[in-house]
């Protein structure tokens, strides 16, 4: 098997959307660490803050090189969005929680919330899934499934749900 580079690790999710198995889901598993580290242990929505902002940022280089590698390396499908690459997957689980007060039952409708919407991709998720191409549109895609999910966690406490 041959070495990667470095970013690679980081686009697969420290290794996560490589499981054969629904690497989406297991990538965005694979981030519920960090997350709980930022809102457990570092308790700062400043830091959880510009985390979340460096993750953004990094993402449409860090998704378009390794999916461009991968295409050309005929290391993976070739998809315009690789299924093995979840950076996408963690920005949009940290995006789904952001600034929200922590407890499990928001850890948890959050993340089913977020595939929910990142599976079925409703418009006009579909549509920016369709016509935004490269590592823009690999990220762009999971920040739209992040917003209905946030919408939605938003607006449940005040529908008596929780």
């Amino acid at each position: 098997m041959r070495s990667r580079p470095w970013y690679h690790w980081l686009a697969f999710g420290g290794g996560s959307g490589l499981s054969p198995v629904l690497p989406g889901t297991m990538g965005t598993i694979a981030v519920i660490p960090l997350y709980l580290l930022l809102v457990l242990v570092v308790r700062s929505n400043v830091v959880y803050t510009l985390v979340l902002l460096a993750m953004i940022a990094v993402g449409p280089w860090l998704c378009g090189r390794t999916a461009r590698e991968m295409r050309d390396g005929g290391g993976g499908r070739r998809a315009l969005d690789p299924p093995a690459i979840v950076w996408d997957e963690w920005v949009g689980l940290l995006f789904t929680l952001w600034l929200l007060p922590f407890n499990w039952w928001t850890l948890l409708v959050g993340f089913l919330l977020f595939r929910f919407f990142d599976m079925l991709k409703p418009w006009p998720i579909s549509w920016l899934d369709r016509r935004v191409h490269g590592g823009t549109g690999i990220m762009l895609d999971d920040m739209a499934a992040a917003i209905p999910a946030l919408m939605i966690l938003r607006l449940m406490p005040w529908t008596g749900w929780w």
